[in-house]
């Protein structure tokens, strides 16, 4: 299917063109995508997708095309998407409900005061033509906050797209009758260094850290929020406040401030870069994201705190309002909102378990609902499904009928279920781990070392297929590196109808192997030989169901993405890479490396044996950060990801780094001896080369 989206891409100084950047990319694995920008400039930084391209709005021609997105935001930057929406229509997304801004940009701005007034009056009737035509003769300013001047757009769409319940029925509330849709808006989740950032504020571990981010307008209750921490630092004297972002004209931040008292723990950092915008936001303790009044917006900011696990202050209206409970604490606008805010605070501050555990709520909630792969996929699988369905066009202003917002309690029907949590890939066979284990070693007991083997790494080789998608008696399935281990269970208790094998040796040659198991049963497996590294593999393109990759990238020398290339290329669409490899930061690691010891798994150097054989040693041991960039590098999708135990014998005597790690608020999820990882192929090669993994690589 082929989609146009009109939407300004960066350097735009625009949430939303920071919003295309991170979902197009993955809306580009279900749609061909063409992307119009207005022409005034150079598209720069946009990550490259072999299913994107980029135009110039003179260029579009509608026919080219199934359907036509058009991105809307308050701004200037959306001129030229105000027009073409207008002139062409398709599905509008609308990040935010008062368009006034816009349209007085392409009205007013273009020296067209009579086409501004045509649009007040449309909107508001007489009333507010009135008030229009004093703005006109220079009396008074345009009233941006009342009068929406969103009308015309949403009744001329063919279908509207919005981020939140809030926006459903206020868009629905205009009485058009077309579909209206919510789709969650994409949560960032950047790495982020707590602790050198806040040693660049002077600021220690223990201090309690609060933030306010974005462009430092009034209507983000800045003096309230203020006054509010004028009355925390009496009652906790250590508490200190960043301010990040440009100040507006119209409100002296620092000013205010210093009237307040508030010089020595309240500092305005102004404009940073998007980089060290996201690093500073995951240096705070608490985040407050407040406004009044609201234009029924969805914050970037907002979502990227929720997604660092921070603890989130938001006002109690409009697309905060409908936050589920749990993930952030709303404060009403109004006479008590200084008290409640500082009680708020006051909470967070002295009770700081409290503060990380409504992070942890908020980042889990950001990784379920609000992940870019789930939103990219929501709004494709909607549109294609609309335009098969061939809904008929709903819009044209002119024919419309005006109706008035009814009150928010008559609209609680109007509000679309909640969307569903998604459900974890079916990651295993439904075999339990007892079954499993006796299994493996009925094909051990009979082959000397292997069996010492076995028992050592019994629980590793029984999440393996725990982990592993079961098959069916048509389904071909490829162990790569087997030693026969868990072999045979990969056709008796998964499915697979053909189990292949492969190992490192001359290309072209394949091995036979047959192991007997303790009750009698034989397995027989074919076992190619080639370079996992260097080679083709000698298999047709699409020719798997699931590949296996088990304690095998560990030992790559120059080149894992070319594995991942061929496994690729073999895997048939929709097919599963399960990958498990040492976890170079477990416990384990960063013990050995506080202790002065090499951090690695198997770092040794190889004696070799009588006959001058060096076994293969571990060439580089990944991170799970590394493994999450191989697979999305390689065309997957991550559906399991987790650690667990390497052996069979496991200890306590790492609980002390666990402490370390809490008392610094380091991540402490994915710290276990062993990486185990399972990707659908949702696509072709992304990057050859990423730059996390290859010095001289891609961006």
């Amino acid at each position: 299917m082929k989609l146009a989206i009109f939407t300004p891409l960066a350097p735009v100084k625009s949430g939303i063109a920071d919003y295309s950047q991170a979902l197009l990319p993955h809306l580009a694995e279900h749609l061909d995508i063409t992307v119009f920008t207005d022409g005034g400039y150079a598209p720069d930084g946009f990550p490259a997708a072999p299913r994107i391209s980029i135009r110039r709005c003179s260029e579009y021609v509608p026919q080219e095309f199934d359907e036509t997105l058009y991105q809307f935001g308050n701004n200037p930057h959306h001129v030229y998407i105000y027009d073409a929406a207008l002139r062409h229509p398709g599905i509008n997304l609308l990040h935010e409900y008062n368009l006034h801004h816009l349209v007085a940009a392409a009205t007013i701005k273009r020296g067209d005061w009579d086409g501004y007034l045509r649009e007040v009056e449309y909107e508001a009737g007489p009333e507010a033509l009135a008030y229009a035509a004093r703005a006109r003769n220079l009396e008074v300013g345009p009233d941006y906050d009342n009068v929406a001047l969103s009308r015309r757009v949403i009744e001329s769409a063919k279908a509207t797209i919005v981020h939140s319940d809030f926006m459903v029925r206020r868009v629905r509330a205009v009485g058009a009758a077309h579909p209206v849709k919510r789709i969650p808006h994409g949560a960032w989740i950047p790495e982020v260094n707590r602790n050198r950032y806040r040693t660049r504020l002077g600021v220690e571990p223990e201090t309690p850290l609060i933030g306010i981010f974005g462009f430092l307008k009034p209507y983000k209750r800045i003096r309230e929020s203020l006054r509010a921490m004028r009355r925390l630092v009496r009652l906790e004297p250590r508490a200190r406040m960043i301010l990040v972002g440009e100040e507006h004209e119209d409100f002296p931040v620092k000013a205010a401030i210093d009237s307040l008292g508030l010089g020595g723990c309240a500092q305005v950092l102004g404009y940073v870069p998007a980089a060290e915008f996201e690093q500073y936001i995951g240096a705070v303790d608490i985040c407050l994201n407040l406004r009044y009044p609201t234009a029924g917006e969805t914050s970037g900011t907002l979502l990227r705190a929720l997604g660092l696990g921070r603890a989130v202050i938001v006002s109690d209206v409009g697309a905060f309002a409908d936050l589920p409970a749990g993930t952030c604490l709303k404060v009403p606008v109004g006479e008590a909102e200084i008290d409640l805010l500082t009680e708020y605070l006051n909470l967070l501050v002295t009770r700081p378990e409290a503060a990380r555990g409504l992070g942890a709520q908020a980042r889990n909630y950001a990784a379920a609902e609000c992940s870019w792969p789930r939103a990219a996929k929501e709004l494709a699988d909607w549109i294609a499904d609309k335009n098969r369905r061939g809904e008929p066009e709903t819009g044209g202003g002119s024919a419309a009928v005006k109706t008035r917002q009814p009150p928010e309690s008559k609209q609680k029907s109007d509000r679309e279920p909640a969307p569903r949590q998604p459900q974890p890939e079916p990651a295993a066979s439904p075999t339990a781990a007892d079954g499993l284990a006796e299994y493996i070693r009925s094909w051990s007991r009979d082959r000397g070392g292997d069996a010492a083997y076995v028992e050592t790494h019994l629980t590793r080789l029984v999440r393996t297929l725990q982990i592993t998608p079961a098959g069916t008696a048509g389904d071909r399935i490829l162990e790569m590196g087997a030693y026969m281990h868990i072999t045979p269970a990969l056709a008796a208790k998964l499915g697979y109808g053909e189990v292949r094998g492969s190992y490192l040796g001359p290309p072209g040659k394949t091995d036979v192997r047959e192991v007997a198991g303790a009750c009698g049963e034989r397995f027989r497996c074919e076992i190619d030989l080639f370079n996992a590294e260097r080679d083709a593999y000698p298999y047709a393109d699409g020719s798997f169901a699931a590949v296996l990759c088990c304690e095998l990238i560990e030992h790559l020398y120059d080149d894992p993405m070319h594995l991942m290339a061929e496994v690729n290329r073999i895997l048939r669409p929709g097919g599963h890479l399960v990958l498990s490899t040492p976890n170079a930061c477990s416990y384990r690691a960063a013990a050995a490396v506080l202790l002065n010891y090499h951090p690695g798994f198997f770092h040794q150097y190889v004696r070799p044996d009588a006959n001058g054989v060096v076994d293969p040693r571990h060439a580089r041991e990944f991170a799970p950060r590394d493994v999450h960039c191989l697979l999305e590098a390689g065309g997957f999708e991550v559906v399991h990801f987790e650690t667990g135990p390497y052996l069979e014998r496991k200890s306590d005597e790492y609980e002390w780094v666990k402490h370390v790690i809490e008392r610094y608020e380091l991540p402490q999820q994915w710290r276990d001896d062993a990486i185990y990882a399972v990707g659908r192929k949702s696509g072709p090669l992304r990057e050859r080369y990423p730059r996390a993994l290859y010095a001289g690589g891609a961006a």
